[in-house]
């Protein structure tokens, strides 16, 4: 048993930190739900509640990394400002579009990236092969970011074909998130990489000690591949073989979706990468920056892009403004596609208002998920949305991991950002923000496609769920915020 003395300095110290976290909460005009979420934490579970906030209540990432990152980020606006717009194509923008854009562009400092060409590719088994064909055609330079490569099929062959560029001399940079690659870099065949002249690093450490200076579920989530700074790729789809990736999860194949980017877009993304790049590694960002080469070998050159990243260094809206933004532009047809969904309030009754202002509002998500949590809180929002008109679809054939949002078939955001809390405000994400018929349509019929193949929920769906199981959907919306 404890002293006397002991536990009444326990208790005094738990509840001052008590009442310094609600203080800060408070004064971080958070979200109210997730205000709300934390405080609740707080004040009801002493000690715990506290200890939890400190360690994850927070988006530290250490005032070293702080400071790297707004710098390279700085950099990265000013020298790709001096390179946009291209010349404006023929056919100008809708006025609703214009407005969009303007708006995007405040936010993020995202000017119109104008004559690209883009090409979506519906599936891993799409992807993989024009990836490879590229990576071995390249001559200068390959640089990447991935949050998972994961050993096995089609992610061997990516890596064959880097080794195979940097045997010819070309300069091949390689950023992995330390968490969702943590096996892969650990193993052999990283070792090959960095024996074969692979520069590979790994991304936002973690660990117990730097846990108390950043928060350590920080994490980049990007995709992004740039090569020759020609050509570019982003969308869902990690350095991982379906047929190899998390078999045993119970949740079937991960179905992704990635495009290919020619034109202004690319260097765009070359300096997303450049930004992570510099961050990690300490590189000088102008220098970084101002030394990658950009080649126009865009043909059609009809597609507009402004180029979308967020994490937790910007404001912690932005990204969710957008996609406000874009539900409420909608006057047709709004459809989505996430592999979690576990919406804010603002974006729940975006939904439940577009639906009901007579737009047809579609969600599309994998029946099966690999986090129970995630699991229970989705269906808990998905009933209301069903009661407000939104045609939801359940994909049985796999995890289906695309993330995308198309708008009356004419505008589309696309990359790897859910629609949960972590994408929009804890991990690093990349959007892409695309004005162009083509690339929607495409996009559209590989919704539907998706949907084909759906469960479609009505308005029965959850009554003969017992009673434990709807316990277990509020208690989830209630930890919603925080997941």
């Amino acid at each position: 048993m404890l002293p006397t003395w002991l536990t009444s300095f326990f208790f005094t110290l738990d509840l001052l930190l008590r009442l310094y976290f609600g203080f800060r909460i408070l004064r971080r005009k958070l979200p109210v739900g997730v205000a709300w979420a934390w405080l609740s934490l707080i004040l009801f579970l002493p000690i715990f509640g506290t200890i939890l906030y400190g360690f994850l209540g927070e988006y530290r990432m250490g005032r070293r990394r702080l400071r790297r990152l707004l710098s390279a980020t700085a950099a990265a606006q000013r020298i790709g400002a001096k390179f946009l717009p291209a010349p404006e194509p023929s056919d100008p923008l809708s006025a609703r579009e214009a407005s969009l854009a303007r708006a995007i562009e405040l936010l993020f400092t995202a000017p119109m990236s104008n004559g690209n060409d883009i090409e979506l590719l519906r599936s891993a088994e799409e992807a993989f092969p024009q990836m490879i064909a590229d990576v071995n055609a390249a001559q200068e330079s390959c640089d990447m970011e991935f949050y998972i490569w994961s050993d096995g099929g089609r992610a061997d062959d990516f890596g064959e074909a880097l080794l195979g560029a940097a045997a010819r001399g070309v300069r091949c940079r390689v950023l992995l998130d330390q968490v969702g690659s943590a096996k892969f870099l650990r193993g052999p065949q990283a070792r090959r990489l960095r024996d074969g002249g692979v520069e590979l690093k790994a991304a936002l450490p973690s660990g117990l000690f730097r846990s108390l200076i950043a928060r350590p579920d920080l994490r980049i989530h990007r995709k992004i591949l740039v090569i020759d700074g020609k050509i570019a790729y982003t969308g869902s789809l990690n350095l991982a073989d379906p047929k190899h990736f998390k078999r045993s999860a119970g949740v079937g194949p991960w179905v992704d979706a990635q495009c290919r980017l020619k034109g202004g877009a690319v260097r765009l993304l070359a300096l997303v990468f450049a930004t992570d790049w510099s961050v990690e590694t300490g590189a000088d960002p102008v220098s970084l920056a101002s030394g990658l080469n950009f080649k126009d070998a865009a043909v059609e050159k009809r597609a507009r892009i402004q180029c979308l990243p967020s994490g937790p260094a910007l404001k912690n809206s932005e990204i969710e403004e957008v996609l406000l933004m874009a539900i409420y532009a909608a006057k047709r047809e709004l459809v989505l596609t996430t592999p979690y969904f576990v919406p804010s309030e603002s974006l729940l009754y975006a939904l439940m208002s577009a639906a009901r202002r007579g737009v047809r509002v579609v969600l599309i998500a994998p029946e099966q998920v690999d986090s129970r949590l995630t699991h229970y809180a989705s269906r808990a929002f998905l009933k209301e949305l069903i009661e407000a008109g939104v045609l939801v679809g359940l994909y049985r054939l796999g995890m289906l991991h695309t993330k995308s949002v198309t708008v009356d078939g004419n505008f589309s955001l696309f990359g790897s950002l859910n629609l949960d809390p972590r994408s929009l405000r804890i991990n690093f994400e990349i959007t892409l923000a695309v004005y162009d018929e083509g690339f929607a349509g495409a996009l559209v019929k590989l919704q539907e496609s998706y949907l084909e193949n759906c469960v479609m929920l009505d308005s029965t769906f959850g009554n003969r769920d017992s009673w434990i199981t709807g316990l277990k959907e509020d208690l989830a919306r209630l930890a919603g915020p925080l997941l």
